[in-house]
């Protein structure tokens, strides 16, 4: 009989865990799903003004003048496109952006690899005095007009050096970079000195392939900064042969008009034309970011700081 009365009592703790555990577990599927309901309706809210724009470059005059565009084109036409396409040296300040871009994104990670690699390491000579005095720089920003002077004093303006140098290598992005160096086993380090590397054979032959989703991810970052950067090109360019995409593009959509018999031979209006232009601008990140976009998760985790 007693042990009748054990194996029963054995049997209902059993039990409350299992239907605790249920309840756990159908509560976490509820948390999921609200959590996934909730980023659906940001991602959505956030595409409509996009889709919004690529609609109107593709839709007729009268369909925007009645308002009745909206996420998919009416009445649709690329005459835009090819105005858009025919207004100024389009197509060249496309090329040259894209490397420019490509060339700023190259010269801020050599900057922030070769600065993070020695303030990874954990013997190194006055590293958190350097530490502190890079991360003073985040929050003591000495304004436009110093730096508009410090660039003018080293003869960079209306060059495409002013466009490179000044924003070399960001402080957040170089302590991401560094706590990435720092999550590798300290023991491949010190096999490599065995073996008698070099610290710099180190960085390039085991820092820098065991961080590559890093290193794209803050890649595609410096690269997305420089593509959509614009007030540096108003403070220190002058020479419209130096212009990127976005401020040819801030000029067009400025001055941007059509005659009104250009306007009653095509189904264009300035609207659809500055969609056409901005459409244009968007699609080098656009073809980018799905090559990327797998590197941005594990890249960042790896970064991430750790207590």
């Amino acid at each position: 009989m007693s042990q009748v009365k054990q194996t029963a009592s054995g049997r209902a703790p059993k039990r409350m865990k299992e239907s605790t555990g249920e309840i756990l577990n159908a509560a976490g599927k509820r948390y999921q799903v609200l959590w996934s309901i909730f980023f659906i309706l940001i991602s959505v809210i956030a595409i409509i003004p996009i889709l919004r724009v690529i609609s109107v470059s593709f839709s007729s005059r009268d369909a925007i003048v009645r308002g009745e565009v909206f996420v998919l084109p009416v009445g649709f036409n690329t005459d835009a496109y090819t105005k858009a396409l025919k207004t100024g040296n389009f197509l060249g300040t496309m090329g040259y952006s894209v490397l420019l871009m490509l060339e700023a994104a190259a010269i801020n990670m050599v900057m922030t690899i070769l600065m993070a690699f020695p303030l990874a390491r954990r013997n190194l000579k006055l590293g958190s005095a350097i530490m502190t005095f890079c991360v003073l720089t985040m929050y003591l920003n000495p304004g436009t007009i110093p730096t508009f002077l410090n660039v003018r004093d080293f003869g960079l303006i209306n060059t495409i050096w002013a466009l490179l140098v000044p924003g070399a290598m960001s402080v957040y992005n170089m302590i991401i970079m560094r706590t990435a160096f720092r999550s590798i086993d300290e023991s491949l380090y010190e096999a490599a000195r065995i073996e008698g590397c070099s610290e710099f054979r180190i960085m390039w032959q085991i820092a820098v392939p065991l961080t590559v989703p890093t290193i794209a991810t803050l890649a595609l970052f410096y690269a997305v900064s420089r593509w959509n950067g614009i007030e540096d090109q108003i403070y220190y360019i002058n020479s419209s042969n130096l212009y990127t995409v976005q401020m040819t593009l801030k000029q067009m959509i400025e001055s941007i008009a059509i005659s009104a018999e250009e306007g009653s031979n095509t189904q264009m209006t300035p609207e659809n034309v500055k969609a056409a232009s901005i459409t244009l601008s968007m699609l080098p990140m656009l073809i980018v970011y799905p090559f990327v976009q797998r590197f941005f998760t594990q890249g960042i985790m790896l970064g991430a700081v750790k207590g």
